[in-house]
């Protein structure tokens, strides 16, 4: 947090925005509750009734975790709930329940306090570790030990949604269940002291539409409840006592706000075409299939990146060929006359799924994940891309391997795939024979080898999240390195020319579905560069179509010409910042 500002009684503290929106109210501070567990040496005959206490306690707890689970999947989705996976996981860890147990009979203390030691053992064991899956496993199991033990002592769930009046929330963190329980009519906005923008709370902020501001450091001893405060998601900016100037210029920036997005209706029909008649292909991303529908409505040409990884959480065992052909024959019918990208499974990392099996490995992100489970698994891989090749009889659909880091894993998969046709052809079932096949370029190596790969594959996507985060061996949930996560950076801008420029040689096209696509203050970059098509999240596509519309493409080009001769990647967000200040004012503030 910067250090605050002061305006007469007014005072300002600026975090990091994490979703949009502004709320005035009265805060309420919550502290963090840890439970006061004493210890109770207990006698042989005990034993069994704390065995049976901790059994209850951990049910309970599941049955809680999933009552969670159900609520937002049924407000928001699916994949929000996924988030839960992680919860319900560490209730079943048999690792840890048997080391309670076994303390438990080795140290004769009542269960509470067994459960707490080990559960706090486990936390600071992987807090040490670098790495970022491990981390997000801290925070449940701190999550769910607070449960568990609550359950034991006997005291209903903590519920940080009690007050009865609307307010603004500020705590030092809020878990992904804490979030999950907020009452949208009643809790305007919150912020934390904790936090980044891709933690899943922050996530959940977005989809739960609430207004939200993390890395407030200390925030919660500047504060009482009841005091007047101002939270704008927009830009991270948090302010108590708010002067009745203030209070009018918000009031202006909200209608202003509202105004653009009344415009930005209007150009829902119209082509994704800059000033100077450069067509820029706009397509949305889509996590699940209820998403569909919002491609069209937000004036997308079709889904650039359709995820499919959420066919296989929240279960036991992965889905088959007919369950997955279903869903991609729908997003196929549905997208018609546009077209589908559908990224096969791409798991590992920070997504995992009891479904698979998945080992635990020390450094997810750098493991067997992608492409690289799938060329290990070839039956799954099977399944899906069969699946795949099926729902293309019903529309204009595309395959595309994410994480290739080199032209054998290409060739490879792609014999699997001939061998999927071949499958369907000996079973005489209907299948698209020509399906286009891309890959994702997400990973150093790729760019390096896009000559090569651009001569084999139908298409490129960037995938800029995970290409700054290998190229920087940045971990973007580490907020001690976050800074280092660029997009800007000369190494990022030469990364994308190289990838865009192979292809267009072999000719081929190239899109962008990472964060930078959505980016409206990035667009001159991207179009500058010779990015055929952008993808992004289907609501903020209005907002990059606007971007377009009011771009020259040879302008944007010189830009870039401008911006490859520099050294400060700040520089060079600010040479992009301000031609989108100069042609879209009103939707790049």
């Amino acid at each position: 947090m910067e250090a605050p500002t002061a305006t007469g009684n007014e005072q300002r503290f600026t975090g990091i925005p994490v979703a949009p929106g502004i709320a005035h109210c009265a805060v309420m501070v919550q502290w963090e509750e840890d439970e006061e567990i004493a210890l109770r040496k207990i006698e042989p005959h005990e034993l069994p009734e704390e065995i049976a206490r901790f059994e209850s306690a951990l049910i309970a707890t599941r049955a809680e975790l999933l009552e969670i689970q159900q609520r937002i999947a049924n407000a928001i989705g699916s994949n929000d709930a996924s988030i839960f996976d992680a919860h319900l996981l560490v209730v079943e860890d048999r690792t840890l329940i048997d080391e309670v147990l076994r303390k438990l009979d080795r140290e004769r203390a009542n269960v509470e306090y067994i459960f707490h030691q080990v559960a706090e053992k486990y936390c600071r064991t992987l807090a040490q570790i670098d790495d970022p899956y491990l981390r997000e496993r801290v925070v449940d199991i701190e999550d769910v030990t607070r449960r568990v033990i609550r359950h034991l002592l006997g005291k209903a769930p903590r519920n940080p949604a009690t007050h009865d009046r609307q307010h603004i929330i500020v705590a030092h963190n809020l878990t992904p269940s804490d979030t999950a329980q907020l009452n949208r009519e009643l809790v305007l906005g919150f912020a934390t002291e904790t936090g980044s923008k891709t933690s899943h709370t922050a996530i959940m902020a977005r989809s739960l539409e609430i207004p939200a501001i993390v890395g407030l450091h200390g925030i919660c001893q500047q504060l009482t409840s009841g005091d007047d405060v101002l939270l704008d998601g927009y830009t991270g900016t948090l302010i108590l006592n708010p002067s009745p100037e203030t209070l009018a210029e918000y009031g202006r920036i909200e209608s202003a706000k509202e105004e653009v997005v009344e415009r930005l209706e209007l150009i829902r029909e119209t082509a994704s075409t800059t000033r100077d008649g450069r067509h820029i292909v706009l397509s949305a991303n889509v996590d699940l299939p209820e998403e569909i529908g919002d491609v069209a409505a937000n004036g997308a040409e079709g889904i650039g990146l359709y995820r499919t990884e959420f066919l296989y959480l929240n279960r036991m065992e992965p889905p088959d060929e007919e369950e997955q052909f279903e869903h991609y024959r729908i997003a196929a019918e549905r997208s018609k006359p546009n077209g589908v990208i559908i990224r096969t499974l791409d798991i590992g990392g920070d997504k995992s799924t009891q479904s698979l099996h998945l080992p635990e490995e020390q450094n997810p992100f750098l493991g067997c994940r992608a492409i690289r489970f799938c060329l290990q698994n070839p039956e799954i891989f099977k399944t899906q891309l069969r699946a795949i090749l099926r729902a293309a009889t019903f529309g204009n659909v595309k395959i595309m391997y994410p994480m290739i880091s080199g032209i054998d894993e290409l060739r490879q998969a792609n014999v699997i795939l001939e061998e999927s046709k071949a499958e369907l052809a000996s079973r005489g079932v209907p299948f698209h024979p020509f399906i286009e096949v891309g890959i994702m370029i997400e990973i150093p190596s790729a760019v390096l080898a896009a000559d090569h790969l651009a001569r084999e594959a139908a298409f490129f996507s960037i995938g800029t999240n995970d290409l700054i985060q290998y190229t920087f061996a940045v971990d973007r949930v580490n907020d001690r390195i976050a800074h280092l996560y660029n997009p800007t950076h000369p190494a990022i801008l030469r990364m994308i020319k190289m990838a865009v420029d192979a292809a267009h040689a072999n000719g081929i096209w190239t899109g962008v579905c990472g964060e930078m696509a959505g980016d409206v203050l990035l667009t001159p970059l991207l179009i500058g560069l010779g990015v055929d098509e952008l993808s992004a999240t289907s609501a903020i596509v209005p907002r990059v179509k606007k971007a377009v519309q009011s771009l020259d493409a040879s302008q944007c080009e010189e830009l870039v010409r401008t911006a490859l001769t520099m050294e400060d990647s700040a520089a060079i967000q600010q040479l992009s910042l301000n031609m989108a200040r100069e042609r879209y004012a009103e939707i790049a503030d």
